[in-house]
């Protein structure tokens, strides 16, 4: 039970991490806010033993190490920089194990149309793998638009950035994508 509740509580720190920072950042220095996210990072690594990770061990441990790594340039030059950079790496890793289960498949999509029907029609692993590979794009987009955020705009811009509006066009992407399924493909 406590597992499950950590777990929660790191997904929805991650989710919110833009903003904890912006607001962090009124209140302390960016090595304080480092050692919390170093913190973060570690907990979610420890708790994090999921199927999918077990597969790619040496993709999950890299983003460890990068999490920690950007943690510790923030800490150890008091700098906003690696904190603004943390969204960016968990995109990255989206996009890494997204494109990974490309070329090792079944791709992510699949493995989660499988969660919801174990008898997937052969025409649908083809769909499966171009949604897929639209998520991919997505990812690289996002990941672009992160990076100015981080080096371009203001602490503001970023969070808002980083902490609503890449939300807000991935749950569009999602919400997108379930539509055209139940609607268009449904009657082919």
């Amino acid at each position: 039970m406590l597992h499950h509740l950590l777990k929660f509580l790191i997904a929805f720190a991650v989710l919110l991490y833009p903003v904890a920072v912006y607001f962090g950042l009124q209140h302390l220095q960016p090595k304080t806010i480092a050692i919390i996210l170093a913190v973060l990072v570690l907990l979610r690594g420890f708790l994090a033993r999921s199927k999918l990770m077990e597969t790619m061990k040496g993709l999950w441990l890299i983003v460890l190490v990068t999490g920690l790594s950007v943690a510790g340039l923030s800490f150890i030059l008091n700098s906003t920089l690696g904190l603004k950079l943390y969204p960016v790496i968990v995109t990255g890793s989206f996009l890494a194990i997204f494109s990974y289960s490309l070329y090792a498949p079944p791709t992510i999509i699949e493995r989660f149309a499988r969660l919801q029907t174990s008898e997937l029609p052969p025409e649908a692993i083809p769909y499966t793998t171009r949604v897929t590979k639209i998520w991919c794009l997505f990812f690289v987009l996002n990941i672009l638009v992160s990076l100015y955020t981080v080096f371009f705009t203001t602490v503001e811009i970023w969070a808002l950035y980083n902490g609503l509006i890449s939300y807000l066009l991935m749950g569009l992407l999602f919400i997108g994508e379930w539509g055209y399924r139940r609607l268009v493909l449904k009657k082919a």
